[in-house]
């Protein structure tokens, strides 16, 4: 245990020496490769950036509007017929949008449920096996400046409705709903 408790501690400090070593024998001036990096970084940064915004004001909206509790309880009969846990539905809807949201949900519902009971277990498994989508979508999309996106969403709305099948069926698998 100590020697992987070194390795991790000097992992990093490695890396980065390899880095400079590498630079330093193919002499690359790596002061002005960085300043070019860190230029094109903020460059991406300002091209994403209306993507980003547009998608927290919608969340905003969203949640401060009442949309999320009507979307919940007309969705939950259908939920409840395919199994899911209606508590969980809240955290369904936003984990595509938004990961500090959706984790603030996550924690509202550990709170109240606890994460032993069957709903924490359910929450705390879809909330690892889905994606932000549509954060996701809006950072590597606007940043190389892709405008058509539909195959790539409906993709990655079926992979997240699996996720969540998934995360249900598994913890039903592994734990008792009881």
């Amino acid at each position: 245990m100590e020697v992987l408790r070194i390795i991790s501690v000097m992992a990093i400090p490695i890396m980065m020496s390899a880095i400079l070593v590498h630079g330093f024998i193919k002499k690359v001036n790596l002061y002005d490769a960085f300043v070019e990096g860190a230029e094109e970084g903020f460059k991406t940064a300002v091209r994403i950036m209306p993507y980003l915004i547009a998608i927290f004001l919608a969340i905003g909206l969203l949640r401060k509007s009442g949309g999320m509790e009507l979307v919940v309880n007309l969705l939950a009969p259908i939920t409840q017929f395919l199994g899911i846990p209606p508590e969980v539905l809240p955290l369904a809807l936003m984990r595509p949008f938004s990961g500090s949201g959706s984790l603030g949900i996550l924690k509202d519902i550990l709170q109240t449920y606890g994460a032993d009971s069957f709903i924490g277990r359910v929450s705390s498994t879809m909330m690892g096996s889905a994606e932000t989508i549509f954060f996701t979508m809006a950072v590597y999309f606007g940043a190389i400046g892709v405008q058509k996106s539909r195959h790539t969403v409906m993709a990655a709305l079926i992979s997240h409705f699996a996720a969540v099948i998934a995360s249900v069926l598994v913890c039903s698998l592994m734990f008792s709903k009881f």
